[in-house]
């Protein structure tokens, strides 16, 4: 079953090297530029559409590039896996 990973960057400092490590590893990536919190900060929202063995792999990534960025006061983004039904292109 493929998976669809949404991952919230709050650290900007974060996101042109967490896409610059997906594409090295050809995962799929869409970047969309979003709001959200209690301050409504911008932050960016990476949509990844992975195949279900290649999901560790994604999430790695995803925690080793933004960890750095991490600090005891918060964190440098929430990720949602989701089951995906359904994949076409129209």
């Amino acid at each position: 079953m493929s998976k669809l990973i949404l991952a919230i960057i709050f650290k900007t400092e974060a996101v042109d090297p967490l896409s610059q490590a997906l594409l090295a590893d050809e995962f799929s990536v869409t970047k969309i530029s979003s709001v959200g919190g209690f301050l409504r900060r911008q932050n960016t929202t990476f949509v990844i559409g992975v195949e279900e063995a290649r999901l560790p792999a994604a999430m790695t990534i995803i925690r080793d590039v933004c960890s750095p960025y991490s600090d005891p006061e918060g964190h440098a983004a929430t990720i949602f896996v989701l089951d995906v039904a359904e994949f076409a292109r129209a």
